[in-house]
């Protein structure tokens, strides 16, 4: 008919294992892994169509089209990783700043990682938690108990970081229901990202990736974030005189404290570039949430499970959430899952009737396979010292990128905790004036970004609110490896200021 058949031919799948220094006994062998097809037939036998990416057929997350379809190459395809490195291709190696996406905490090549997926999968590669329970899903759930905060000691598991957020809102309104309150309304901080799902999206406020999908569903407001280096809220900052909590307390009053279910922080905002939180001002958003009965939600889908040196960031900065969402680092990325945990209130109003539950659930949330590789995920960082390390490192690495800022007077503020650090960019002399949209753009796309890939060096670089580089490394690099990154941040920043 009108749909012609292509003609494609037999493959054959081969491996090899190139000559490389030895490595820690955690690491699996870098292999390299070679397919020359993407298709089988009905008898099972792998064809071949010479794919690529250009192609079209799979269709990228966030990447403008015109990166990635017919010849341009300026999205890498990756083909093996090994500890804190990632090689394209065409063979080239990049040290990954940004551990995949803020997820790959334990690098890349682990063998007990791996062991436990292979393991469970023997076992049982499948179960629900609907109606039913499995094994790793309940010792996971209680090493997660032991080692956060407080009374947050029930978990609930999903499958991604949206999920996970979208999971604390509908929680967050049947809580208030069961109790006879109707709460619907939720507060989240300018220009911080909670997840794409419509709800979670909500949350987000970053107006580009609201923009496309309005008008959502209404009971969204934003509140000031806290970027001290350009602060919305009072021209005192720095210091912080806690304008941004007060105006929490205004934005509560004027939409009804009783309307209200829950606010919604990071401990460290990513979007924007790790803004950090003045002393005091989480004490403040709690006190705020106990003072007019709100749930607070702790948002620590990156900063979760070390990457500020500690398992959480409630922890690290000494608060006490009533629901902390999780992902990414629960598995270091070898697995899919996300979470919510909760203190033990809700859980009490969720199990005070005998016909009373948690009216939410999915096919994937907490799978054996995911949930195995968290609980030996937990114990490599234990075994290992991760936290340790993180902790011992950040002022080291704080240092590194304030030498950087200091060589160049493009850099306005140097601002991060543990693994997770940001430069923001500014006008030369000019106080903080930042870039104008068009140029910011131009130095991103001609400067910053090539200028990182052309190194071999992997990080965010980003203009959705001001210009910002950040590098969030894999949680087992060495000072060494922090060096060099730093280094190739120092050479493009060099770049900027002589693109000027």
């Amino acid at each position: 008919g009108s749909h012609p058949f292509k003609v494609v031919t037999p493959v054959r799948i081969r491996s090899g294992v190139p000559n490389e220094p030895a490595r820690p006994s955690g690491m699996l062998a870098s292999r390299t892994w070679v397919c020359d097809a993407a298709i089988t037939n009905a008898n099972g036998t792998l064809m071949t169509s010479g794919s690529s990416l250009s192609d079209g057929n799979l269709w990228l997350h966030f990447t403008r089209s015109q990166d990635w379809i017919a010849s341009n190459d300026a999205v890498p395809v990756l083909s093996s990783g090994d500890g804190c490195w990632v090689v394209d291709t065409d063979g080239r190696r990049y040290f990954d700043g940004l551990s995949a996406l803020y997820c790959a905490q334990l690098g890349y090549g682990r063998r007990d990682l791996v062991a436990a997926a292979e393991k469970q999968l023997h076992a049982l590669p499948f179960a629900t938690n609907w109606g039913w329970a499995h094994e790793p899903a309940i010792e996971l759930a209680a090493a997660i108990a032991e080692r956060f905060p407080g009374d947050l000691d029930h978990v609930f598991f999903v499958n991604s970081g949206s999920e996970a957020v979208e999971s604390a809102m509908k929680l967050a309104l049947q809580y208030h229901r069961i109790r006879g309150e109707d709460r619907w309304k939720f507060l989240s901080r300018s220009y911080a990202y909670h997840g794409t799902t419509l709800g979670a999206l909500g949350l987000t406020g970053i107006p580009a990736l609201r923009k496309p999908f309005e008008p959502l569903k209404p009971g969204h407001f934003h509140v000031p974030n806290t970027n001290q280096y350009r602060c919305a809220s009072s021209g005192a900052c720095p210091p912080c005189d806690l304008a941004c909590a007060r105006s929490i307390e205004q934005t509560i009053i004027a939409e009804g404290p009783d309307q209200i279910a829950a606010i919604f922080v990071e401990p460290v905002q990513n979007a924007g570039g790790c803004l950090t939180p003045p002393p005091g001002y989480l004490d403040e958003v709690r006190q705020l949430c106990d003072k007019y009965g709100i749930l607070m939600v702790s948002d620590e889908v990156i900063c979760g499970f070390g990457r500020l040196g500690t398992w959480t960031g409630a922890e690290r900065y000494d608060y006490l959430p009533d629901m902390l969402t999780f992902a990414k680092g629960v598995t270091s990325a070898y697995q899919p899952l996300g979470g919510v945990a909760f203190r033990r209130h809700i859980g009490d109003v969720l199990a005070s009737q005998t016909d009373t539950m948690f009216s939410h659930g999915s096919t994937w949330g907490g799978h054996p396979v995911a949930t195995a590789v968290g609980i030996a995920n937990i114990a490599a960082f234990e075994a290992e010292g991760v936290l340790e390390a993180v902790a011992s490192n950040e002022a080291w690495l704080g240092e590194q990128m304030s030498q950087v800022a200091q060589r160049h007077e493009v850099v306005g503020d140097v601002r991060g905790a543990g693994y997770f650090w940001a430069l923001e960019l500014s006008q030369p002399a000019a106080e903080r004036a930042p870039f104008e949209p068009d140029i910011s753009s131009r130095l991103l796309d001609e400067v910053i970004k090539p200028g990182l890939r052309s190194r071999g060096l992997i990080c965010r670089a980003d203009a959705r609110d001001q210009l910002v580089v950040q590098i969030a490394p894999p949680l087992v690099a060495t000072r060494d490896e922090l060096t060099l990154a730093v280094g190739i941040i120092d050479d493009v920043i060099a770049d900027v200021e002589r693109a000027l």
